[in-house]
């Protein structure tokens, strides 16, 4: 068989029937070029908001099981709808549904990650010359239940599916041309990046750069590279990969650079104080936020005088009331002192290898924020990556600055 390709079209590649066509143009030109083709598609434009919201307007709490049901029948509409188009000039296709294409997840719906892939339906079609469309963001569980990924979900398809069928390359196609050294939408004058490494990209991905985190993972663990380029131009893309150096004139120069400063919003701050410290705390605390699903991160704990502490950290302003109404019982339980609750907080982030082998760069991004009036609440670190957690009004400015400190414009 021809070497396999395994491309993503995002839901802004195929928001109206005419840019389904133009996808589908693009998927026959890469058949033509003699190599076999999976597409994975996520659902057309807003239409996973729009499913959402009329749930809301059933029921504020909508079943799991059934939210993630309805929410699947977005890339199922967008998978028939490529392989229609694909049929109408010409190019033999099939379209499958998550569980049709063998993808099996474990039972957490709306959060689900994939188990195992079963590709013996995915080659059938392609050693009989189809074009294969599959429906992104998707899978079953063990109890025939159809699950969601999640947002960004069709990423992790996208790569998982390459990994299993050990394609060549997984290209992602969206509606920017790559990806780049800050939020256009914030720096203006944010450069696209040629290449990067497996690693820098996954700090992006976990910090507010457009891609599901998992689907970095799953490439970085099976050395899938991935391309990600814009579906509506034919302008060079990012190769995500390896050795993000490994083409690059001055090795060492780009070494001892910060790569990117990545920004996200939609944050709440939880401080439980006082609380008596023991053998234990900690998980009495987190588990219980676990059991409703509540993904924490950026997690501090300050001991005081008395043997107490304040434990702090960071969920997704979505969790904030299921956070408060657990947090209230542990205070009573805890025989904590109180419950301090901060929102609309925002992270920026500066992300490169080179923050393995140079010091300076956290004392060049405190100075920078602090220069232009803009209050850190808390620090989080790897071996690449300094993350601040700042008022999310302070953003854009938090943003711009930094890029330029950092001679990245």
């Amino acid at each position: 068989m021809s070497k396999i390709i395994v491309q993503k079209y995002g839901g802004s590649s195929l928001h109206d029937t005419k840019a389904i066509l133009s996808v589908a143009n693009r998927i026959s030109d890469s058949h033509n070029a003699g190599v076999s083709i999976v597409a994975v598609v996520s659902a057309m434009g807003s239409t996973t908001d729009e499913l959402t919201n009329l749930a809301s307007q059933l029921t504020n709490n909508p079943d799991r099981r059934e939210l993630d049901l309805l929410l699947s029948t977005g890339e199922l509409v967008s998978c028939t709808l490529t392989t229609m188009a694909l049929q109408a000039i010409g190019k033999p296709s099939k379209s499958l549904s998550g569980w049709q294409a063998g993808i099996y997840t474990d039972s957490r719906y709306g959060k689900a990650q994939i188990k195992d892939i079963d590709v013996s339906p995915i080659m059938n079609e392609l050693q009989v010359g189809n074009i294969v469309i599959i429906a992104g963001f998707q899978g079953i569980d063990d109890g025939s239940d159809i699950t969601t990924l999640g947002r960004g979900g069709s990423d992790t398809t996208a790569v998982a599916i390459a990994a299993a069928l050990k394609a060549d390359k997984c290209e992602i196609y969206t509606d920017v041309e790559g990806i780049y050294s800050a939020d256009p939408r914030l720096v203006p004058n944010a450069k696209k990046l040629s290449h990067i490494s497996y690693e820098e990209m996954l700090e992006m991905a976990s910090y507010g750069a457009k891609m599901h985190p998992r689907s970095i993972e799953l490439a970085m663990t099976y050395n899938v590279p991935i391309y990600v380029a814009s579906s509506f131009t034919e302008n060079e893309g990012t190769l995500i990969h390896t050795d993000s150096f490994s083409k690059m004139q001055n090795i060492q120069e780009q070494r001892k650079r910060v790569t990117s400063i990545a920004t996200t919003s939609g944050y709440t701050k939880f401080t439980l104080t006082k609380v008596p410290n023991r053998s234990g705390l900690a998980s009495q605390i987190f588990q219980p936020l676990s059991e409703k699903d509540i993904s924490v991160d950026e997690i501090s704990m300050n001991a005081e005088r008395g043997n107490t502490t304040d434990l702090t950290f960071t969920v997704d302003s979505e969790d904030q009331e299921n956070t408060t109404a657990v947090l209230q019982d542990l205070k009573t339980k805890l025989n904590a002192g109180g419950v301090i609750i901060s929102d609309n907080l925002a992270k920026v982030s500066i992300i490169g290898t080179g923050m393995r082998e140079e010091s300076g760069y956290a004392a060049i991004m405190f100075t920078t924020l602090a220069n232009n009036g803009i209050n850190i609440d808390l620090i989080t670190t790897s071996e690449i990556r300094i993350t601040c957690l700042i008022d999310q009004a302070d953003l854009e400015a938090a943003a711009k600055s930094l890029h330029e400190a950092f001679e990245l414009d």
